[in-house]
């Protein structure tokens, strides 16, 4: 049965605190369920996984892998396909540095990605010599298939794109991206960081062969938790990040026999709490309805996007709502996105972020210096936008220039 708004908003206790919250694309409040489960593993089964007989390390091993299953009902992948991280950020890594990609290898990413997809290939471009290709020319930041296609080459081992962009809310083609990526025989990674949680996803019809995801933003899980889909024939190509305890089948003083995928990638004592967290998150979200969460969070969408018609107020990104995610980047003319953040808190308890969201090349390219943003999820109410378009209207009218 989908959970209303008001039964999601009575769970989550941050909420209670009369904040308006429209910062979800950085971390979304945790609901009082979520909460629990990870209490429940403290108050009754405090044991580590996989390493013990007794009923307290069963039922937390069980209530581990439990994890997996639920995680991959989310996104149409099978339990053995994912790899439990701590951000997005690691599970990108774990590509990055697992996949053996060794000199004139080509990855081919994206101008307007987050920065933890495309440090982690700067960084192979240094220590290995892999050739990095960024493509990207939209003003609306949309990604151009045929832009892709144009860079591969005979090199190329890997394309790597966001889903939805955190810096300007743009939804990106990724279905025909990875399309692409099987005509040619290349691999396809997808940062589902804005996507997963917030509206429909599926592994199989994206096509994709890896896909980065946190916890704690549209899954309203836990900070700290994350994870990495690897399709079931290539989780095997991928190295470890970390090796050590609890991964292995036999050790000898110069080699050792490791564990299969994908427990081979939880080597030490993992976050147990925190993925059981993620567990019960996305049967939380699943309890909403995903569907239901997309279409809500296009109204909402809908209804932000009247700052736009402020002539004082510049809106980036599409402006179809059917290109776009529950992401609104805006800039008041004459003030800096620090001081709309700022004064939207100090006047009304409205929490939106500010600054260049990690993302300062899709900035450079837009030639500004970042933006104020304001993103939703299920629980926003159709009174809080209105009235974040109402201070919005007022702050431009009152202090900013034309």
């Amino acid at each position: 049965m989908t959970k209303s708004v008001d039964e999601v908003r009575a769970d989550i206790p941050f909420l209670r605190t009369g904040i308006i919250y429209l910062d979800n694309a950085a971390t979304t409040p945790t609901p009082e369920p979520v909460i629990e489960a990870m209490l429940s593993y403290y108050h009754e089964f405090s044991a580590n996984v996989g390493r013990g007989l007794h009923r307290a390390a069963k039922r937390a091993t069980e209530e581990f892998e439990a994890a997996r299953e639920k995680v991959a009902r989310v996104i149409g992948a099978k339990p053995d396909e994912i790899i439990f991280t701590k951000n997005t950020t690691e599970a990108i890594n774990l590509v990055a540095r697992g996949l053996g990609l060794k000199r004139d290898d080509k990855v081919i990413t994206s101008l307007f990605e987050h920065h933890s997809n495309l440090l982690p290939w700067q960084r192979l471009e240094r220590e290995r010599g892999v050739k990095l290709e960024v493509v990207g020319s939209s003003r609306e930041c949309l990604l151009n298939p045929a832009e892709f296609e144009a860079a591969i080459d005979r090199n190329t081992r890997l394309i790597t794109t966001h889903h939805v962009s955190n810096a300007i809310g743009s939804v990106q083609p990724v279905e025909e991206i990875g399309k692409l990526a099987r005509d040619y025989g290349v691999l396809y990674l997808v940062d589902a960081a804005q996507s997963v949680g917030h509206m429909p996803v599926d592994v199989r019809k994206i096509g994709c062969d890896f896909m980065a995801a946190p916890g704690h933003k549209g899954l309203l899980g836990p900070q700290g938790t994350g994870f990495l889909y690897a399709r079931e024939d290539k989780i095997s190509a991928l190295e470890p990040l970390l090796t050590g305890g609890g991964i292995v089948e036999d050790v000898d003083l110069h080699s050792a026999r490791l564990v299969d995928p994908p427990q081979i990638f939880d080597a030490g004592t993992p976050n147990i709490p925190g993925i059981i967290g993620l567990g019960r998150a996305c049967e939380y979200v699943m309890d909403i309805g995903i569907d239901k969460i997309a279409e809500r969070e296009m109204e909402l969408t809908r209804r932000m996007l009247k700052i736009a018609e402020n002539s004082r107020v510049e809106v980036y990104g599409p402006r179809g709502l059917e290109r776009r995610g529950g992401v609104v980047s805006f800039n008041i003319s004459g003030l800096s996105p620090h001081e709309v953040a700022s004064m939207l808190d100090e006047l009304a308890k409205i929490a939106v972020r500010s600054g260049h969201h990690c993302a300062q090349p899709t900035f450079r390219h837009l030639r500004i210096n970042g933006t104020a943003r304001a993103s939703v999820h299920y629980f926003n109410l159709e009174s809080e936008v209105e009235k974040f378009v109402e201070l919005v209207g007022e702050i431009a009218k009152e202090l900013g220039t034309l």
